[in-house]
């Protein structure tokens, strides 16, 4: 059993490695920390009726649209555990009635998610304390996006630290075979999806606040999405670009709205589903270094840097 060291300026504290009991408080403990999934709308729990086979337990949309698959286990996961979330994968794209009704049920669903009930896509999230790294050589030649993710805990009197870490194949010497199916979401992808001229200027404020975390020297990384461009310090999101409709597009940030407030910058709206505040650009007069303020406390907030 390890041990984890909270070494502070005047103290250090020993925390205790605690597993989960039961699958059961995996879940609960996964669901009243949202953080940990902050891109997904959790739709239900333990949705499986009866004796039916090839059910989710968990089903989610994210901030894309994409129907999410979460399977979680409080064992050692090895490459086992694909052939099953490939059938749920099946079951929802044969399925998408069955989605949308979960969908529909919600009442707190998020109002500026968009979902193409003709069209969609299956993503697959797998949780477990351990998954073996083998996993992710069949992971690499299937045609979903697949996120394997790790929890663990620790416990010091009533306070949990919880370590999350996903796995991320390792960059193979040899050639490999590229997986084919998976979307590249570049410009020619949204034209597809977006006014031609919007899009120009969706990728030159992307651009710009490129240039801003390279001058910062900030460890973060872009990553483009079907409706919007996040910057992530390892697994979360400190801030991005995202689409509103065909034409219009945002700033977001991951603050608190309070947080958000202190900046002094007029606020479009805050998205509490997501946890961020929306800022509209107009290109004819927003200024991406305008906004500085809210780049260096969003990224701050989830690095501890300044």
């Amino acid at each position: 059993m390890a041990n984890l060291f909270w070494k502070t300026k005047h103290s250090t504290k020993s925390l205790l490695s605690t597993p989960f009991k039961s699958e059961e408080e995996f879940e609960k403990i996964i669901f009243e920390t949202p953080e940990i999934l902050e891109d997904i709308f959790l739709l239900k729990r333990q949705i499986r009726g009866g004796n039916k086979s090839g059910i989710p337990d968990i089903v989610g949309i994210d901030n894309d649209g994409n129907i999410c698959i979460v399977e979680m286990k409080n064992v050692i996961v090895d490459a086992a555990i694909i052939p099953q979330v490939l059938q749920y994968a099946f079951w929802a794209e044969t399925n998408p009635d069955s989605v949308k009704s979960l969908w529909l049920e919600c009442l707190n669903k998020p109002d500026d998610l968009s979902i193409s009930w003709d069209n969609f896509s299956v993503r697959i999230i797998v949780i477990a304390p351990k998954i073996l790294p083998s996993t992710l050589d069949i992971v690499d030649k299937i045609n979903y996006q697949v996120d394997l993710i790790e929890v663990n805990r620790w416990v010091e009197g009533d306070n949990q630290l919880l370590l999350v870490k996903r796995l991320e194949p390792e960059e193979k010497k040899s050639k490999t075979k590229p997986v084919t199916g998976l979307q590249t979401y570049d410009e020619h992808f949204y034209k597809q999806l977006y006014n031609n001229e919007s899009v120009k200027h969706f990728l030159g404020y992307v651009k710009e606040v490129e240039e801003i975390i390279k001058n910062k020297n900030w460890q973060l990384e872009t990553k483009f999405n079907k409706h919007y461009c996040s910057f992530k310090a390892g697994f979360f999101i400190a801030f991005g670009v995202k689409w509103i409709g065909s034409k219009t597009f945002a700033f977001f940030f991951k603050l608190s709205e309070p947080e958000a407030k202190k900046a002094g910058i007029e606020m479009t709206r805050y998205e509490s589903q997501w946890k961020e505040a929306v800022y509209y650009i107009d290109p004819k007069k927003t200024k991406t270094n305008d906004f500085l303020k809210l780049f260096e406390m969003a990224y701050t907030k989830i690095t501890g840097e300044s």
